[in-house]
């Protein structure tokens, strides 16, 4: 929604403003469509040249997303520290060898399944589940627990990050193409200068365009994209890093509770749940 509502604000603006100035838009209409072709499809030329095969795809799905929602929210965080709850207590209960199960399947965990229903959370679950298996399976001191999940973190993040930085290059590059079609333009332009004023005049806006559509295109809407999407990568990150600190909590002795608040303290303030509110959402997951 927002994308959209953003594209439509930088068009209107920018085309509003040129058509107030009584700009010729039959020019900018003519010429766009030659001038897209070299610059688009040299950029997308450009991608393809640098990016190797898995990076490519990648950069494609991850523009995709954009089109999504963010993943986060207080209810969003709420849900995630009252399944590690589930996990902690049943943990306390039952001793690491009950829930073996739950991580080994966690679709088919009463303590995941409802977390596993969005693929959304599938990084999240992932992390949870593995560093649990390792805590279940191998006596470790909790600091090294810390550096393995810490490794995870940063390569989730740098895969999370290659379409934003893919993406990024190709922004940068846009502008210098814009002016290689810009180039080419005044290339036909100089085979036109027997011709009247009105014609070259014609031909020499039209050659302008490239220059224009190259810069709009690069941080009017490229550019965007690619933050777009930094932002998603960073949201991972967030979540991840306040699973972490719960599990980090929790693997060095400390009880339940402790490791709770040890996640939610770790949660983003706007998006932070407060002590009542996790409790009374850990009440009532335990009423179900």
């Amino acid at each position: 929604m927002f994308v959209i509502l953003g594209t439509l604000i930088v068009l209107g603006c920018i085309l509003s403003g040129f058509v107030l100035e009584k700009g010729n838009f039959n020019l900018i209409l003519s010429a766009a469509p030659p001038e897209l072709l070299m610059i688009v499809g040299g950029a997308l030329g450009a991608l393809v040249i640098s990016s190797p095969k898995e990076v490519l795809i990648a950069t494609f799905k991850g523009a995709m997303t954009i089109f999504g929602g963010m993943t986060t929210s207080k209810a969003y965080y709420t849900e995630l520290l009252t399944t590690l709850s589930g996990l902690y207590m049943k943990i306390r209960r039952e001793g690491l060898v009950a829930i073996e199960k739950d991580v080994e399947r966690p679709a088919e965990s009463p303590i995941f399944s409802n977390f596993a229903k969005s693929k959304k959370n599938h990084e999240v679950l992932v992390f949870i589940c593995d560093t649990m298996r390792i805590f279940s399976t191998v006596n470790i001191e909790a600091h090294e627990f810390d550096t393995i999940m810490e490794a995870d973190i940063e390569a989730t993040v740098h895969e999370a990050l290659l379409p934003s930085h893919s993406i990024s290059k190709v922004a940068d590059g846009l502008p210098a193409l814009g002016i290689v079609a810009c180039v080419l333009g005044v290339v036909i332009t100089m085979g036109k200068l027997n011709e009247p004023a009105e014609v070259l005049g014609h031909s020499i806006g039209a050659a302008l365009v490239g220059t224009f559509m190259g810069v709009l295109l690069a941080y009017g809407f490229i550019g965007p994209i690619a933050t777009n999407i930094e932002y998603r990568a960073k949201e991972t990150e967030a979540i991840l890093l306040v699973a972490k600190a719960s599990l980090t909590a929790f693997v060095g002795g400390n009880p339940p509770p402790v490791a709770l608040e040890a996640g939610r303290r770790a949660i983003p303030i706007h998006q932070r749940p407060t002590f009542e509110e996790l409790e009374e959402a850990i009440k009532a997951s335990k009423g179900k």
